[in-house]
């Protein structure tokens, strides 16, 4: 059965490449999805016979088991904040190894607490040694306030949200925002289109960025409020990069990660279904991988945590026995680089208990001075691979004997450092994980009967800007008696109030419409109509994205992910939805 396309146009906009985009992404294939809705909505689109409420399957909490699509509670119609969209067809029967980052992917922090810990981290290690003045220690951080997307004009202090043209749609100056006029006379003027990446910008692409984010706010304020308190010589510029130096100093030393390892409850969101997932995609003949930037020990730390509530101090100590669910476990991998096949990177094998790394010849065990007859690990299907450190992913391949790299799926949180480079330098099938997703969706719903008001208002300025438009060019070209001209002129003088006036409420709505989804920063896949910048990358690089790695639970392991058709302007205005 078919979904009335008319009655979900407005809530699925948000995941097409064009704003036009009206139909529901087809991912779901069939099993398909609608939200709760009044017996009368139900009647006049249709969908009396297919509506589902919300529900958790395997939810956290342990209320109910998890299952796999196998069992009986498999392949039931999905809650669409639990849906994976598909930008590129993908079909899994091609896939032979699912690989799935760590951090922020298979393991969802705490924004409230892990963002606070990094945030007070990267402000003691400004004052005690890099020098900023002591009142930084009473600063206290907003964990709400910022959100992925954004760029960090570093030269001016600003903050800047854009759409998929990268056209500044939003600005703040520390927590000032621009004007209309201040936006275009900084970034609209110049005759060259600036680019907005590095060096003279930073992209905030991931929920790790957060935290620093918001401090090169504050500072920008500080710095602009207390002039005497920071050196003339220090600018904007400097003071991101001292804070980019900063956070990079917690995670040497080690800080962040000791404090998670000592309560990881504290910072990681328990999650009931990794383990049935991975088992899932195990049994189903595929090979599974770990490629994370962490180092073994903090890995170890974490997947213990997920994997089977371990903690160092709790009753069940950590242990190895999560590793029967990987092929293969690369730590320290140094991503993105990682993804360049010409990376010389040494591969070592990690030795479990001590941590210790040894020499390997592209993942083969090296013979050491002295014992000329190397430890070969013994494989088998129930033991998982060795754990490795470093390398390039011309060694992953060689380990899982890979022959084409479309024949990978890589699950990640970061648009540059997991998907981008292994879309676009490798060919890599590529995930997505969105956790903003969940909210985003379930407010455009909620809305729908508000954005299609927004839509009546658009078509009413612009009509009345038609008419203005006609009478204006009749009043210069046409002879026209001095009557029929004052009565026109009247009329067009009336018809300005009049835009004038739908515009002003226009404006105003479309504001409150966005400030739903965020209060400063608005829906986090909009910019205005169009898609915002994040929207456009999640579209180029992502072949499907989702608001957490266990949905691919809900699906079948051999599932035949389909995009919806794409509507181009002229194609969305002829064919009825």
């Amino acid at each position: 059965m078919l979904l009335n396309k008319r009655h979900f146009s407005l809530c699925v906009s948000l995941f097409s490449s064009c704003a036009q985009r009206q139909l529901l992404n087809s991912s779901a294939g069939t099993s398909h999805i609608c939200f709760k809705s009044s017996m009368e909505e139900q009647r006049a689109s249709g969908l009396t016979d297919s509506v589902v409420q919300f529900h958790n399957v395997g939810s956290r909490d342990g209320c109910e088991a998890p299952h796999k699509w196998s069992s009986n509670g498999g392949g039931k119609k999905i809650d669409v904040r639990n849906q994976i969209f598909c930008n590129r067809s993908l079909n899994m029967k091609n896939i032979i190894a699912v690989g799935f980052d760590m951090d922020y992917t298979l393991a969802q922090y705490k924004s409230e607490t892990f963002e606070s810990l990094a945030y007070e981290g990267t402000v003691r290690k400004l004052v005690y040694d890099l020098g900023y003045p002591r009142e930084l220690l009473e600063w206290t951080f907003d964990w709400n306030y910022m959100v992925r997307g954004l760029v960090l004009d570093k030269k001016k202090g600003n903050i800047l949200k854009m759409d998929r043209h990268k056209y500044v749609k939003v600005a703040y100056h520390g927590f000032k925002e621009l004007s209309k006029q201040e936006k275009v006379d900084v970034y609209g003027t110049s005759l060259v289109r600036d680019s907005f990446d590095e060096p003279d910008y930073a992209l905030i692409d991931t929920l790790f960025s957060l935290a620093e984010a918001y401090l090169f706010a504050q500072l920008v304020d500080f710095k602009d409020n207390n002039p005497d308190k920071i050196p003339k010589d220090v600018d904007y510029a400097r003071m991101y990069k001292d804070v980019r130096s900063a956070v990079d100093m917690c995670h040497r030393d080690g800080t962040l990660k000791q404090m998670v390892a000592k309560d990881p409850n504290k910072y990681i969101n328990e999650d009931a279904t990794i383990v049935p997932l991975i088992k899932m995609i195990r049994d189903s003949g595929r090979s599974t991988f770990l490629v994370t930037n962490s180092l073994w020990d903090y890995t170890n730390i974490v997947m213990n945590f997920l994997c089977g509530g371990r903690t160092v101090h709790g009753p069940d100590t950590c242990n190895f026995d999560w590793l029967q669910y990987f092929d293969v476990v690369i730590t320290g991998s140094a991503k993105p680089g990682f993804f360049h096949e010409e990376s010389r990177a040494n591969l070592f094998e990690v030795e479990l208990k001590s941590g210790m790394l040894i020499n390997t010849d592209n993942g083969t065990p090296m013979a050491q001075i002295g014992d000329p007859s190397p430890k070969i690990p013994l494989k088998s299907k129930d033991k998982a691979c060795q754990v490795f450190q470093g390398g390039n992913v011309g060694h992953l391949h060689n380990l899982l004997s890979i022959e084409s790299s479309s024949q990978v799926l890589y699950v990640g949180d970061h648009i540059y450092g997991d998907i981008l480079r292994s879309k676009k330098v490798l060919g890599w099938r590529t995930m997505l994980v969105v956790p903003e997703l969940e909210k985003e969706v379930e407010l455009l719903w909620e809305l729908r009967d508000a954005r299609k008001e927004l839509i009546l208002m658009r078509n009413e300025r612009d009509s009345v800007e038609d008419m203005i438009h006609h009478l204006s060019w009749s009043l210069k070209f046409e002879d026209i008696n001095e009557k029929d001209k004052q009565e026109m002129l009247s009329t067009v003088k009336d018809l300005v109030c009049k835009r004038d006036e739908v515009r002003l409420n226009l404006q105003e709505a479309q504001r409150e419409s966005h400030k739903k989804f965020h209060n400063v920063w608005g829906q986090l896949m909009k910019t205005g109509y169009q898609s915002s910048r994040f929207a456009h990358q999640v579209e180029r690089f992502a072949c499907l994205y989702t608001s957490q790695v266990s949905n691919l639970r809900l699906y079948s392991p051999d599932k035949y992910y389909r995009p919806s058709e794409d509507f181009m302007s002229h194609e969305f205005h002829l064919l009825p939805l």
